[in-house]
């Protein structure tokens, strides 16, 4: 900002000048930034673009997360810069549009690939997910459902609890049509997460664990699920099973990731790696790239700034005004934390295989824009609270 005080005025007119003009820049957006969070999903978007050049060697790939990258920069800003209390206004249109995109999904504009009906072609190569939009709907919605407590009640109240069950019971039904297990269990992830610090009572959050777990037990009994699907899980159980299939996949991955060592072979040098021998390494798989070729000490290091990823956003959680933006930001910690558990621990052998991509690092479009969107919640939160 620039003074408009004379040179000639007094040395104290001058330097009030001056701090009220630095204050004024302390207001500014880009002063009230959770820097530390951004620097860390910058160095793992650029990891990530590293690893999927290593993974292809296709300079259509690199192009493309470019692409994607700036994309996602710019949905992120935009959803920073907005208030996030004023987004309440917002949540139906957010919530209806992404259960649009979720039927259409399932309607001839959808298309099948690794046997999950997840996708919608926009052609030039590029595809978008609405399981992935799904996720932020679900968080802003569940968030102005619970946030607003009513005077006096300190907890929400069963008719709030219903309406939340209500609200994830039609993404939740959508998903599983498509069928993606995988973005089914991030959403009920997110729905658990939120529910148990909006202050729920215990009830609700043991009864929908135990619910859950007959649901699997019924599924898994009556032939539900589709042959691949019960072929992941087989897998998980048997990694030695499958012969060229999902088997093959888990030992390979393991395989990649073991002869990485302390050091890991060098960037580029990785023989599982260049002989393209995990199948879907750019993408389910860019974890075992980092452990061929990075090592321990490479991979570890994604794992770390994937920790202060999430130290941040429950630090911005913590420290935010109100109940609505606690539970946003505690929302997109919860869906940060379990689908990055589970994409590093099914490349480990530790998860069943189930689709899901890395946050901030696998190649994909739909997944980097909404993560990113994420990210633009939490700055947006953090921006406004007390603490920042």
């Amino acid at each position: 900002m620039t003074s408009t005080t004379p040179r000639h005025a007094p040395y104290a007119t001058r330097r009030r000048e001056t701090v009220r003009s630095r204050a004024l820049d302390r207001d500014s957006p880009l002063w009230r930034l959770d820097w530390t969070l951004l620097a860390a999903v910058f160095a793992l978007v650029a990891a990530g673009a590293v690893l999927v050049w290593s993974a292809t060697q296709e300079s259509s790939y690199l192009k493309k997360d470019v692409i994607n990258i700036g994309i996602s920069l710019a949905l992120g800003t935009v959803v920073a810069l907005v208030d996030y209390r004023a987004l309440r206004a917002y949540v139906p249109f957010v919530y209806l549009a992404s259960c649009v995109g979720l039927v259409a999904v399932l309607s001839p504009l959808g298309s099948t690939i690794n046997g999950s009906h997840s996708w919608i072609r926009l052609g030039g190569g590029f595809e978008v997910q609405p399981s992935e939009f799904a996720k932020v709907a679900l968080i802003v919605g569940m968030a102005m459902l619970l946030g607003e407590k009513r005077d006096g009640e300190n907890v929400p109240r069963d008719t709030d609890v219903l309406a939340v069950l209500g609200l994830a019971a039609v993404p939740l039904g959508l998903v599983l049509l498509q069928p993606d297990l995988g973005s089914v269990m991030v959403l009920v992830a997110i729905l658990l997460g939120v529910l148990a610090i909006s202050g729920a009572r215990a009830r609700w959050i043991v009864g929908l664990i135990l619910l859950g777990i007959v649901g699997a037990f019924l599924v898994a009994h009556l032939h539900i699920l589709k042959d691949y699907q019960l072929e992941r899980f087989k897998a998980f159980a048997n990694p030695t099973s499958g012969g060229s299939g999902y088997g093959y996949q888990t030992q390979q991955a393991r395989i990649a990731i073991g002869a990485g060592g302390l050091h890991g072979t060098g960037l580029f040098q990785g023989s599982q790696t260049n002989g393209h021998f995990v199948p879907e390494q750019q993408t389910d798989f860019i974890f075992t790239v980092a452990g061929e070729e990075l090592g321990f000490i490479g991979a570890g290091t994604l794992v770390l700034l994937t920790g202060v990823v999430l130290w941040r956003g429950l630090r911005i959680a913590s420290q935010a005004q109100d109940m609505f933006g606690r539970l946003m930001a505690t929302g997109v910690v919860c869906w940060l934390a379990f689908q990055s558990f589970e994409n590093i621990g099914m490349s480990v052998g530790i998860m069943p295989l189930t689709g899901l991509p890395l946050p901030f690092v696998s190649y994909g479009g739909s997944s980097m824009f909404a993560t990113f969107m994420a990210v633009g919640l939490l700055q947006s939160v953090h921006m406004r609270s007390r603490g920042s």
